[in-house]
């Protein structure tokens, strides 16, 4: 069993899709995968902050399984969690949403077996994720690549935490959420929980470029990471270019290594939103 895990509001869906395609249709093993989804109801804080709804998570259950009849995925409201840590904290206005933080609590449930991996929504595997998961995490807390402009601007080994193998077993050993949990209550962060998670952090194995590409696509890239990123032409601006937002995908990167994805994507979403 492959266990990944995935976080966020009722607008994640189109991520969240493109991703599990992309998993599916890029991985040769035989092996079923479990999607573990963690989200929440903050729609007091701010209107668009819904949990997952239900019927997503059925439909996402009926593409996966026609991948392999023993995958699926799982919904976790972790409402509770984030009302007893995290409700009024210094990062509840992190630089994404509050989101970003429920990571966190991976250590909270039982069923989350000793080896998880987390992925952001907004990736793409262009490879086999065989090459990701089998990487040997035995003696470290998690295993990630360098953050682009991070290893430039704050340290060589500066991580991304889009992409994070974790050893779940080291993790509660060391404690690292607890710890990481703790930053996030107490003190604001520039990038929330992904400094409270590099600030906790033991051990770590940092990963080739390759296992999370914030910026380009080579022939080796195992993951494209779509996050925003600074463009110089025509002029320097930044842009927050999707893996769904399939036009720009096109003319902007001019990526059609992932049409077969896309097409299908199109495709499931258009029939889910004939039911809804």
């Amino acid at each position: 069993m492959i266990d990944i895990l995935f976080c966020g509001n009722s607008g994640v869906f189109d991520g969240a899709l493109t991703c599990i395609l992309s998993i599916l249709k890029r991985t040769q093993s035989k092996q079923p995968f479990t999607f573990h989804l963690f989200t929440m109801d903050l729609s007091d804080l701010d209107p668009k902050y819904t949990p997952i709804p239900r019927e997503q998570v059925d439909f996402l259950n009926e593409v996966i399984q026609r991948y392999h009849p023993d995958s699926r995925a799982v919904l976790y409201d972790v409402t509770e969690y984030y009302q007893k840590y995290f409700a009024g904290c210094p990062n509840e206005g992190a630089y994404c949403s509050p989101y970003t933080l429920i990571r966190l609590f991976a250590d909270q449930f039982t069923s989350i077996p000793d080896k998880l991996l987390y992925l952001d929504i907004d990736i793409l595997f262009n490879r086999d994720i065989l090459l990701l998961w089998n990487v040997d995490v035995t003696d470290y807390e998690y295993a990630a690549a360098p953050d682009h402009y991070g290893k430039y601007l704050i340290h060589p080994h500066y991580i991304n935490a889009g992409v994070l193998l974790f050893n779940m077993k080291k993790c509660r050993q060391t404690k690292l959420f607890a710890k990481a949990r703790s930053w996030i209550r107490l003190k604001k962060l520039t990038f929330a929980d992904q400094s409270a998670l590099i600030r906790s952090t033991t051990k770590r194995k940092v990963l080739p470029q390759r296992y999370n590409d914030q910026k380009f696509l080579h022939p080796h890239t195992i993951v494209r990471h779509f996050s925003k990123r600074l463009f110089w032409m025509p002029y320097p601006h930044t842009d927050n270019i999707k893996q769904w937002h399939i036009e720009k995908v096109h003319t902007v990167f001019k990526y059609h290594q992932f049409d077969d994805i896309l097409e299908e994507y199109l495709t499931l979403k258009e029939n889910f939103n004939a039911r809804i």
